[in-house]
């Protein structure tokens, strides 16, 4: 579909097939036990940082995956048009608003570049990872937890088959 088409609102949006996936990784960016049970501190930045991580996870199992790894841009498509959205809905202006995407997309692929490698790592090299990249109530007292819950996202995801996965369920 050319860009035109898109902007006319001509023939179907090629990123569809993928939202549920894309409500799949938000709603599992916002359960209870990432705030609760591993820190995670309930703010907007501590939820951006779970939807980066949750959403960084996912790509990097799409990546793994011949059907899906072609996919891996559009679903990240639904992340900045989500994120453009709320950045508008929160008042920044045209202006900042692609200053701050680029910023945005510039920690996702930070969070995915220092996960790929922290996954082949101990819960402990993780821990320490996810301190540095997701903001925590407490950073001494929860990183350990939050790094096995993070790992056991990473099994779930691995566990799906890539039709499961498309259809938003990013754990058995």
């Amino acid at each position: 579909m050319s860009i035109i088409s898109r902007f006319l609102g001509l023939g179907r949006d090629p990123r569809e097939p993928l939202r549920p996936l894309w409500h799949g990784v938000v709603a599992t960016s916002r359960e209870p036990e990432w705030y609760a049970d591993c820190g995670v501190e309930d703010s907007v930045e501590g939820r951006f940082d779970m939807i980066s991580l949750v959403l960084s996870l996912t790509l990097i199992r799409m990546a793994n995956s011949e059907e899906l790894a072609p996919k891996t841009g559009l679903l990240t498509e639904l992340f900045v048009a989500d994120m453009d959205r709320q950045l508008r809905d929160t008042g920044v202006g045209d202006l900042m608003v692609g200053k701050k995407m680029g910023k945005l997309m510039a920690a996702l692929g930070g969070r995915m570049g220092a996960l790929r490698e922290a996954m082949t790592e101990s819960d402990a090299a993780l821990a320490t990872i996810l301190q540095r990249n997701v903001t925590l109530v407490d950073n001494e007292k929860k990183p350990f937890a939050f790094a096995v819950r993070t790992r056991a996202l990473t099994g779930d995801l691995a566990a799906q088959s890539d039709a499961a996965l498309l259809e938003g369920n990013l754990r058995p």
